[in-house]
């Protein structure tokens, strides 16, 4: 299943897969972004992608998200093939939160507002009509992701932390079928990464939960739960397949071009610079 030590094309696609690429390149002027990516995403995995910078990753998750074609090869997205469906159509069947979203929400939006307008897929609350059933289910996601006494507060004044779990919320708004999650703790003080951490991993351990794709740098920012990882570097797969097969030493070391020691406890790994 897992394919590890350099070798691009870790798993391929299945064909009830929620994401299948297959032989996937995304080249920009004379770049290759990505090169030769053969990846299978069921709807009971949750997947942490890492990587150094420029590795590829957001790119792959632009892919996953319906957000760019590949320049060659074929991705799959929930049964659809890229280039062959609408893809306005398909975006709002998955949940994302980047930099890039979060950059077009604004600072005067209130929580409750940012969260309740994913159901219509637009960012923030214009002249749309929600019903009971919308306000309930933004109410009770809002619980969920400890944003809720903030409904009525300014995107502008939360903090690091509520943003990024105001903006989960959003996310599963639409009751998703995949959930994309772009480098969520990136900014955050130890409190809020942990207390990030802990919740997506409730999340990760629910099992009506939407398969999931997870972006890092950091090892220390896996949840435990999450059962695959792949590791990209150069626009190239280096491992990919079952999260305890790859999350090794020697594929951390080849990925981040370093030596590395690799810890784990209670499920939480920890990564260093070899001595």
């Amino acid at each position: 299943m897992s394919s590890i030590g350099g070798v691009a094309g870790g798993n391929t696609a299945a064909p009830g897969a929620v994401v299948g690429m297959t032989g996937v390149d995304v080249v920009r002027g004379e770049n290759h972004l990505l090169r030769g990516v053969d990846w299978s995403v069921e709807a009971d995995h949750r997947w942490v992608i890492l990587g150094p910078n420029g590795a590829g990753k957001t790119t792959l998750l632009q892919l996953a998200a319906a957000q760019m074609h590949p320049t060659r090869g074929e991705v799959r997205l929930l049964g659809e093939t890229l280039g062959a469906v609408d893809v306005f159509e398909l975006r709002p069947r998955i949940g994302l939160t980047s930099a890039a979203l979060a950059q077009r929400i604004a600072a005067s939006e209130t929580t409750g507002d940012i969260v309740v307008s994913a159901g219509y897929a637009v960012v923030g609350r214009w002249r749309e009509q929600y019903d009971v059933h919308d306000l309930t289910r933004a109410g009770m996601l809002m619980e969920q992701w400890g944003v809720a006494q903030f409904a009525h507060r300014p995107f502008g004044t939360l903090s690091e932390g509520e943003r990024k779990r105001t903006q989960i919320a959003r996310a599963l708004m639409p009751d998703p079928e995949l959930l994309l999650l772009d480098e969520p703790g990136a900014g955050l003080d130890l409190g809020g990464r942990e207390d990030l951490v802990a919740r997506l991993s409730d999340l990760a351990r629910y099992h009506y939960a939407p398969a999931q794709v997870l972006v890092t740098h950091h090892v220390e920012e896996i949840p435990p739960g999450y059962t695959h990882a792949l590791l990209l570097r150069g626009g190239e797969i280096v491992a990919s397949g079952a999260a305890d097969d790859v999350l090794t030493e020697a594929a951390l070391s080849d990925t981040f071009g370093l030596a590395l020691s690799l810890s784990r406890t209670d499920g939480r790994f920890t990564a260093r610079r070899a001595v």
